[in-house]
């Protein structure tokens, strides 16, 4: 198998994202260029993204940003073997800008089109980064998703466990919200709760101990809003037990996944768990997440931070995954606003 070279570009939510990656499967790929424009400053006075104002950031930045990643990358659209883009989950009208520009690129250069989805790009990125052996369990934490799921192979999950309600990025951003502190609100909790006490607030760890892999922090979610509505609040010591209780949830749904990883896949004698999504970059998580993977005789593989929250580069690499199948999309593919990585048909079947 000979390395590919494939343009990716990421548009599902508030970064507009462009980059060149060459490789070959298992990896690790060489990136070539990735340029992200964030859109953060657009969206900080409403306290979150909007839909209406990202899709039109994308219009006016994508085309720059595809001719500033091949210009880095010293490429030409004549140089790519594929081009690759996120074709959802994600804002639909943002899905639609990048996914439509990609379907151009490869019309006029002649290239095949690989629509990828979204999730499955951070779940592919460890090999990427570090060339990851499948299989290997994968815990995806971003703003949009909270999963654990078994990675069998390219196109192949098994889902353990998923949020019933909010994901753990928007929780960490609307709790934020209740402090006063400003969007985004992961890294301002973070650098909060380093000045705090973990145990200043009695906070609740739903789920804790329950059966299967599920997350839950709507209830958390409301603790710390009634908390907060009360008054005079010690901001550190919230943020700090906020924190800590999240990372009770996730070590102990992440540990009932191994357990279910274990048994699906008793021949993997040194397993692996992947961290990937923009909360995997919150240290203290980062922290407690290596001191299970040691309990439990797993591996942790977490790319670096650049790579973790969304980017074209994931998308690049997983355009090289499946070019080198020769699993390609048709240029009336379809952009989708809700994509589950698991449950659905491998490409091909």
């Amino acid at each position: 198998m000979r390395d590919l070279t494939v343009l990716g570009i990421e548009t599902s939510c508030d970064e507009t994202a462009a980059a060149v990656v060459r490789g070959r499967a298992p990896g690790p790929g060489q990136i070539l260029s990735n340029v992200i424009f964030s859109q953060i400053e657009a969206h900080k006075p409403y306290g979150g993204v909007v839909p209406e104002i990202a899709a039109r950031a994308h219009v006016e930045r994508i085309d720059a940003i595809v001719e500033e990643a091949l210009t880095a990358a010293g490429a030409t659209l004549g140089d790519l073997d594929a081009v690759a883009a996120t074709a959802g989950p994600g804002l639909i009208g943002g899905v639609m800008v990048g996914l439509t520009t990609a379907k151009a690129l490869a019309l006029a250069a002649s290239k095949p089109l690989v629509a990828v989805n979204h999730l499955e790009a951070h779940a592919l990125t460890a090999r990427l980064t570090e060339g990851a052996e499948f299989p290997y369990l994968l815990l995806l934490i971003s703003g949009g998703h909270c999963q654990l799921l078994g990675v069998e192979d390219v196109g192949r999950y098994r889902l353990y466990g998923t949020t019933i309600d909010d994901a753990v990025g928007e929780a960490f951003d609307k709790v934020a919200k209740l402090i006063g502190l400003p969007y985004p609100g992961g890294p301002q909790i973070e650098t909060l709760a380093a000045g705090g006490k973990a145990k200043a607030y009695a906070l609740p760890r739903p789920l804790l101990g329950r059966a299967g892999a599920d997350f839950s922090f709507s209830g958390l979610k409301t603790a710390v809003r009634l908390i907060a509505d009360a008054g005079n609040v010690d901001a550190a010591g919230l943020a700090a037990s906020f924190q800590a209780a999240v990372v009770d949830i996730l070590t102990d749904r992440t540990s009932a996944a191994m357990k279910r990883f274990r048994s699906d896949f008793p021949d993997a004698k040194t397993p692996a768990l992947v961290v990937a999504g923009g909360v995997a970059a919150n240290a203290a998580i980062g922290s407690a997440l290596r001191t299970l993977t040691a309990r439990e005789g797993f591996q942790i593989k977490i790319p670096p931070p650049r790579l973790c929250t969304d980017n074209a580069a994931m998308i690049a690499w997983t355009g090289v995954e499946y070019g080198q199948r020769g699993l390609f999309d048709a240029l009336g593919v379809s952009p989708k606003a809700r994509w589950p990585l698991a449950g659905t048909p491998a490409r091909g079947e």
